[in-house]
C-alpha cells in the first residue's frame, strides 16, 4: 500500500476566527500545521502518493505542500464544491486511489505515528479498517459495535440518550480496498442531509464484508475546537 486520501476541505466553524483565512487542518500545531504532522507520520510508514482534497480556503494548502517534494511524497488535489459530507467526497478520490487499498484520515485527526503501519497491516486481511478509541463521549461521533473478534457489525453516528451505544469510539482514520466505493455511490441523505462515510462502511459491514475495527495506542486527538488546539499546544 502506498496512497492516502485526506480531508481537508471543511472550514471548521468551532474554530471560529482561528479558520477564516485558513482551512482548520493547516492550524498549527507544536510548529506544524496537523496536516503536515499527518502527512509525515504516513510518509515514516511508507505512504509516498497522497491525495488532499481540498475546499475552503484551497489556496492555503496547496500553496503550502506545492506538489510534496518539499516533505519527500508526491502530493494531488482534488477540490469538493459542495460540502455534501464526508460519503461524498470520499468519491472524489475514486480516481487517484484506483485498484489500489488506501488509508484515509480527516485532516483534522492526529494520532501516534506507530497506528500508521498497523492500519496498513490489518487492511491485509479486511475489506476496511476503522480505527477506534476507548472511553471517548460517542454522543460527540460514531459508536462503533463490535464481535468478538472485533470485526465491526455497526457503527451509529452520534447516539442520543436511550440509543444503543458502545464504548468505542470512531477515530477518524480508516483503511479501505476498492469496495469501498460501491457503496459510497450507493448512498442516501442521513436524516441531517448529507451523504455520510460512515453509512457506507455500516452497510459495506452488514452486506457481509469483514470490516476490521483497530483500538489506537498512544495520543490521540480531534482537533475540533479552539481549546483542543490551545491543549496541544500546552503540552
Amino acid at each position: 500500500m502506498n496512497k492516502a486520501v485526506l480531508l481537508a476541505a471543511g472550514r471548521g466553524t468551532r474554530m471560529r476566527e482561528l479558520t477564516e483565512a485558513l482551512p482548520k487542518p493547516m492550524l498549527q500545531v507544536r510548529g506544524k500545521p496537523v496536516l503536515q504532522h499527518i502527512i509525515e507520520g504516513l510518509r515514516d510508514a511508507g505512504l509516498a502518493d497522497f491525495l488532499i482534497i481540498v475546499g475552503w480556503r484551497a489556496e492555503v494548502v496547496r500553496e503550502f505542500f506545492g506538489d510534496g517534494s518539499k516533505l519527500g511524497v508526491q502530493i494531488d488535489y482534488e477540490t469538493q464544491i459542495v460540502q455534501d459530507g464526508t460519503g461524498k467526497v470520499v468519491e472524489l478520490a475514486r480516481q487517484f486511489t484506483g485498484s489500489d487499498p488506501f488509508i484515509l484520515s480527516y485532516g483534522d485527526i492526529l494520532i501516534a505515528p506507530e497506528n500508521y503501519p498497523r492500519i496498513r497491516n490489518a487492511l491485509a486481511a479486511a475489506e476496511a479498517v476503522v480505527s477506534v478509541k476507548r472511553n471517548e463521549d460517542v454522543s460527540q461521533g460514531g459508536a462503533v459495535f463490535v464481535n468478538n473478534k472485533f470485526e465491526l457489525i455497526d457503527l451509529r453516528e452520534k447516539p442520543k440518550p436511550g440509543e444503543p451505544t458502545s464504548p468505542w469510539y470512531n477515530a477518524g482514520v480508516y483503511g479501505f480496498k476498492p469496495a469501498i466505493f460501491e457503496f459510497i455511490a450507493k448512498l442516501e441523505r442521513s436524516p441531517r442531509g448529507e451523504y455520510e462515510l460512515t453509512d457506507a462502511i455500516r452497510n459495506l459491514a452488514l452486506a457481509g464484508k469483514k470490516v476490521q475495527a483497530l483500538e489506537l495506542s498512544g495520543d490521540w486527538a480531534d482537533v475540533r475546537d479552539p481549546e483542543i488546539l490551545a491543549r496541544l499546544n500546552k503540552l
